[in-house]
């Protein structure tokens, strides 16, 4: 048997879609991130003026084979498996950029098997089967649930480098378990244990961090490394919150956008079993997935918000953007923004894109037109080309202190409004150890974290404040 050599998403996702392949009986290898050598290899031997994603990803796996191939018959033991589609952007040629980069570097026997996001099929030796799709979904729900809380817990910390350390753990033990079982009887004690490695982690909810929301091309919004210049961590180095995208989001949206086709097939090309039938697939599809989903996310309360409804995404974008003009995000990236704005869920909007990145750029045009429309918000848009990482980083800065203005406007009319002081909700974070709780309830009535923490706790800081002042006068006394 091959082993199946995958990756090219987060380090979280690639290891647990890991466990879900070997429990049914496969044997399979992770690429490492890839990074700036693999971005020149790629370009090295793919056509210029492909995207960078294709560089990195071919990049990343010849660099792999070239170092294996000293050891073994990389046509014999592997097997590369990769996702495409056909569509109005390059990402449809992207199997062919592959093929021809093995050949030009010696390695035109390695098999490819390719996993068709648009047909749901699978074209090579793996068949798409509907537990090897089960067991795939998963792992991303999983995966996107311990990556989301990652970064909700991270900017909060108060011992630097714990919540990594134990996200580590929750990684390793929800790898042993998906290996062993997808079964939801065991995936539900496995996120249970996951909680109770998380409440270990002491936070302080009242720094007051702008929550900046990171989208754009699916690839290079997700990549956690060289690909879009480790743009995430460096936003928590500079003092932010960063409100991720997860993954589950985008295959709700390829099965919302399906259903919306085939309904306008059925209006256009008439009624059939044929048509409904595939919609009734698709609706039933979609509604599990988001059952599924809220009932893994519900395990930890109100940490985690449901994912936002696709209708609703799909209406907000429709006067700006035809849905059905497909290719990359499609209509998502409007929608995001529209949507961080219209329910007040960033300060901030970061659209990445790669270099060359057609369907991102067609919504770049666009947002003009809604940054004009609302003009109250901060939204910047940056091309991660590979080379221009100092520029790329001192434009979002321009922007991120635009946002740390207004988050920090926004926390003290909070407080005036509550008639607290950052002293006193400071005092009471460092005198009562349930404050620091990463699992404390928070209200949703603002989008800063430490306002909807103050507003949620008030009546405990006043008490606990009150209580201090007491004793001090009691003392003088």
């Amino acid at each position: 048997m091959k082993t199946l050599l995958f990756g090219g998403l987060t380090p979280i996702h690639d290891k647990l879609l890991k466990a879900a392949v070997e429990n049914l009986g496969y044997k399979a290898e992770i690429l490492p991130q890839p990074d700036m050598e693999s971005l020149k290899t790629g370009r090295e031997f793919c056509n210029k003026g492909m995207c960078n994603p294709a560089y990195f990803t071919i990049g990343n796996l010849l660099k792999f084979i070239r170092k294996k191939s000293y050891e073994t018959d990389i046509s014999r033991e592997y097997l590369f498996v990769t996702i495409g589609a056909c569509g109005p952007c390059r990402f449809g040629m992207y199997e062919t950029e592959y093929r021809n980069a093995l050949k030009e570097s010696g390695f035109s026997n390695l098999e490819i098997t390719l996993l068709n996001q648009t047909k749901f099929s699978s074209e090579g030796t793996i068949k798409l089967t509907k537990q090897f799709i089960y067991n795939l979904m998963k792992a991303v729900m999983v995966s996107d649930i311990l990556r989301e809380l990652s970064y909700k817990i991270r900017p909060y910390e108060t011992k630097y480098g714990q919540t990594d350390e134990i996200i580590k753990k929750c990684v390793n033990l929800s790898y042993k378990t998906l290996k062993k079982s997808t079964k939801i009887k065991d995936i539900y004690p496995m996120l249970k244990q996951v909680k109770k490695l998380l409440k270990k982690i002491e936070v302080d909810y009242s720094r007051a961090k702008p929550l900046i929301n990171v989208i754009g091309e699916f690839w290079v919004q997700t990549t956690e490394g060289d690909g879009n210049y480790n743009i995430h961590r460096w936003l928590e180095k500079e003092g932010a919150e960063v409100k991720i995208e997860p993954i589950s989001g985008w295959i709700e949206y390829q099965l919302f956008s399906e259903i919306e086709k085939t309904k306008l097939e059925i209006k256009i090309k008439g009624k059939n079993l044929k048509r409904y039938k595939k919609l009734f697939l698709l609706k039933g599809l979609l509604d599990f997935y988001r059952c599924l989903y809220e009932s893994f996310r519900r395990i930890f309360a109100d940490k985690l918000e449901s994912l936002p409804s696709q209708e609703l995404l799909w209406n907000l974008a429709k006067p700006y953007y035809d849905p059905f003009v497909t290719g990359g995000e499609g209509h998502l990236e409007i929608a995001k923004h529209l949507y961080n704005i219209k329910f007040k869920k960033a300060h901030m909007t970061l659209s990445l894109k790669p270099f060359g990145c057609m369907p991102s750029t067609q919504s770049d045009g666009i947002q003009t037109k809604v940054i004009s429309d609302y003009p109250e918000t901060v939204f910047v848009s940056v091309e991660t080309s590979g080379d221009s990482e100092v520029n790329v980083k001192s434009r979002i800065q321009m922007k991120l202190y635009e946002a740390k203005k207004i988050a920090k406007e926004e926390y003290m009319q909070a407080l005036e409004y509550m008639h607290l002081t950052k002293e006193k909700i400071e005092f009471a974070v460092k005198a009562e150890k349930k404050l620091k709780n990463p699992f404390i309830p928070l209200s949703k009535n603002f989008t800063l974290t430490a306002a909807n923490f103050a507003e949620k706790h008030k009546k405990t800081i006043r008490s606990l404040y009150g209580r201090s002042l007491y004793r001090k006068n009691s003392a003088r006394t």
